[in-house]
């Protein structure tokens, strides 16, 4: 009987596989193998940033399903490739309502000056800019482009940056919910919302320094690009908010008129046959892979809060971006073994996380220095906390102006449950065996006296062993980096002039800096070493079958009559390398 049963079950199994598994395997593997039109003779790329960008591609290949699947390096990299497209002429940017992220905005910035270098026209479109988030860095960019267009009637509402934080204290005070929660040092304020019910000092007077640096530059740089003095172009801002008539009068955009209209002039100046092209389709028709030639810049890719251990997540379709230490610091050690590369590209963009997992990776960026490799840190959106800590001691750090980073510092703690659970006719009790600390962390009481001086004592280390990496890192005085710690965030901007951050640019000028360090003239290939899971097996965590299994099924659907299916294996084939799981991240060569 057992093992009629057990057959049952594995039979089952195997229907519900076939019957949910297969068809799922082959709309994804259709979805995949279609492949966009040819990119015509001559093309406009469409540019459409309305939704959300990661910084980086996710290395889930079905992550992208349902979502736009660009990022900030996806579009970057792209535009490089298209400027030297002979195909391309121009690029019309669509711009979000809201505020874009202010480093993300900086370095699409950087990208958008380096294409029209080449000759080519941008135009940028806005169908309304509102108060909301960073919306000065996305003026910024749009005034950028050679001609900043509005619809007729939009509101521009660029008129300086806000932040606002929600406290909690008074909340947990009424439900009994105690906070207890130790910083390292009165800048670290990510728990400042549970212990108090307005701003400290010291957080007020941080949020004010690092938002106020990211109006300046913001609004600095848009200046130079509007050819405008900045108080000059502040004060207009500030004057707002307009209609889009309105700021086209006092020279703040340079013309209204339908997104259409913005279509027709752009496909005139690029010549009588140019075509209106998705920019992600012109990215997936040209994303192919090669050998290429030349030295190697190796690029990897860290996203995201930071956590022990490596990518396991049994959702396939999960778009959430982590930093596992176990897979950042192995693809570091495969490029440090690399023959064939120079120099590395580690690209942050992490708020932080754990010490010790950020440690495990710092300890893997010493490793490729010490094997004669140059290691740059190129900072996106957040390099702050952990995501500095792991920065700290690369051979250099380039940072966006905006960036936010620093945050050297720490906290933790937890919260005591008992009183409020206690209202509810719910008792807590406690049993240990051992040292008193063993139940410090226990939700159902506070700690006690010398559960809190063990827990101040052992934060204290952690801060010190912080304090310590970056001194040695950029070979500064233990007194000066106590100084600027503290908990305390700083912009890229004020970091550069703290000596915490070498140069002020983009992930490009941080794989010039790669191979100046590395001696390398000429142009090099780029090599993305971040893992990057195969479609089969994604569908492997999905549910539970072996990457072989997958690709039986696949071959399967083939044998039964599906070429898309064969299409999307011979591709797979066709990309994968040896090694690491390392990509090409283009075939064309970087100068």
């Amino acid at each position: 009987m057992k093992q009629f049963l057990v057959t049952m079950a594995g039979v089952f199994a195997g229907l519900v596989l076939f019957l949910v598994g297969v068809p799922f395997l082959l709309i994804v593997m259709a979805a995949g193998a279609a492949k966009p039109e040819p990119t015509p003779a001559h093309a406009v790329l469409n540019l459409d940033l309305r939704d959300p960008l990661t910084d980086q591609d996710p290395n889930n290949p079905f992550a992208a399903l349902g979502r736009r699947s660009m990022s900030v390096m996806s579009v970057v990299q792209t535009l490089r490739k298209a400027e030297e497209d002979g195909r391309v002429a121009g690029v019309l940017i669509r711009l979000p309502e809201g505020g874009l992220e202010p480093a993300s905005a900086d370095e699409l910035r950087l990208a958008i000056k380096h294409f029209r270098a080449s000759g080519k026209p941008v135009i940028a479109h806005s169908q309304g800019l509102y108060p909301s988030g960073m919306i000065t860095s996305t003026y910024m960019l749009g005034a950028s482009a050679d001609e900043l267009w509005m619809q007729p009637g939009a509101s521009f509402q660029v008129t300086g940056l806000a932040n606002e934080d929600v406290f909690f204290k008074r909340f947990f005070e009424k439900y009994g919910i105690v906070p207890q929660y130790e910083q390292r040092y009165e800048y670290k304020n990510a728990v400042n919302p549970y212990l108090h019910d307005d701003y400290t000092a010291a957080h007020k007077e941080s949020e004010v320094s690092w938002l106020g640096s990211i109006y300046r530059t913001a609004v600095a740089t848009a200046a130079v690009d509007r050819k405008r003095t900045a108080p000059g172009l502040a004060q207009a801002l500030e004057a707002g908010p307009y209609l889009a008539e309105e700021a086209l009068k006092i020279g703040l955009i340079d013309k209204v008129g339908q997104v259409k209209e913005a279509q027709t002039a752009i496909l005139k100046s690029a010549g009588s046959r140019a075509k209106l092209v998705e920019f992600e389709d012109y990215m997936r028709s040209n994303r192919e892979v090669g050998a290429g030639s030349g030295p190697v810049v190796a690029v990897v890719e860290a996203e995201g809060p930071i956590v022990t251990g490596r990518d396991g997540t049994a959702n396939p379709f999960a778009g959430g971006s982590t930093v596992y230490s176990d897979d950042v610091s192995e693809a570091i050690y495969a490029a440090a073994e690399s023959k064939d590369v120079k120099a590395i590209v580690f690209r942050v963009n992490s708020p932080g996380g754990s010490d010790t997992a950020s440690e495990q990776i710092l300890a893997a960026v010493r490793a490729a220095k010490a094997a004669g490799k140059p290691v740059v840190v190129s900072m996106g959106t957040y390099a702050a906390s952990g995501g500095y800590w792991i920065s700290s001691q690369a051979s250099a750090i380039v940072a966006e102006p905006t960036t936010l980073t620093g945050s050297i510092g720490v906290y933790g703690g937890k919260f005591d449950l008992g009183p409020a659970l206690a209202r509810f006719g719910v008792d807590v009790r406690q049993t240990t065996v051992g040292g008193d600390y063993a139940g410090a962390f226990g939700m159902g009481r506070e700690f006690s006296a010398a559960d809190r001086a063990a827990f101040s004592r052992w934060m204290d280390q952690i801060y010190a062993n912080f304090i310590t990496r970056v001194a040695e890192g950029r070979r500064l005085p233990e007194a000066r980096v106590r100084e600027i710690a503290k908990g305390r965030v700083w912009t890229g901007a004020q970091a550069r002039q703290l000596g915490l951050v070498d140069e002020i640019g983009g992930f490009y000028q941080a794989v010039d800096k790669a191979k100046a360090l590395a001696n390398i003239q000429g142009d090099v290939r780029l090599r993305r070493m971040t893992p990057q899971s195969s479609p089969f097996e994604a569908f492997e965590k999905a549910l539970g079958v072996s990457a072989t299994s997958a690709r039986t099924l696949a071959a399967a659907a083939w044998v039964l009559g599906d070429p898309r299916a064969q299409g999307l294996l011979d591709e797979m084939a066709a990309t994968r390398m040896s090694g690491a799981g390392a990509t090409v991240l283009a075939p064309r060569t970087v100068h």
